[in-house]
């Protein structure tokens, strides 16, 4: 048995597959994917997480590091179900970290900024 990881909408699932012995035509299986790098933690990076309201892509972020905030500001854009969402922050402070990048597929509650 040949054992693959395949992922799907960004859930990883361990599969395996029998050989049968009899040949195919059919071409290899493309190798599998590499896991993406972690994103770093909210709480290593300090400071208070603004996290995704649903499940998307980031398709814009608004702030750079040591940007000055209030609550209501635009930290970043997200596009779920082909709409775009506005993130907002939802305090004042400073951003101490923004921890996706354009083009990022994040889940809901993923921290995609933190405010310090």
């Amino acid at each position: 048995m040949k054992s693959y990881i395949i992922t799907v909408n960004g859930n990883a699932y361990d599969v395996q597959v029998e050989e049968t012995g009899a040949s195919s035509s059919a071409p290899a299986a493309a190798p599998a994917p590499k896991a993406a790098a972690p994103k770093k933690a909210a709480a290593a990076v300090g400071g208070t997480p603004i996290n995704a309201p649903m499940r998307g892509t980031i398709v814009d972020v608004k702030v750079k590091v040591g940007d000055k905030v209030s609550n209501g500001t635009v930290v970043a854009v997200l596009e779920a179900m082909k709409m775009e969402n506005d993130i907002v922050s939802d305090k004042e402070g400073t951003v101490a970290a923004i921890l996706v990048n354009k083009g990022d597929a994040v889940e809901t509650g993923a921290p995609v900024v933190t405010i310090g």
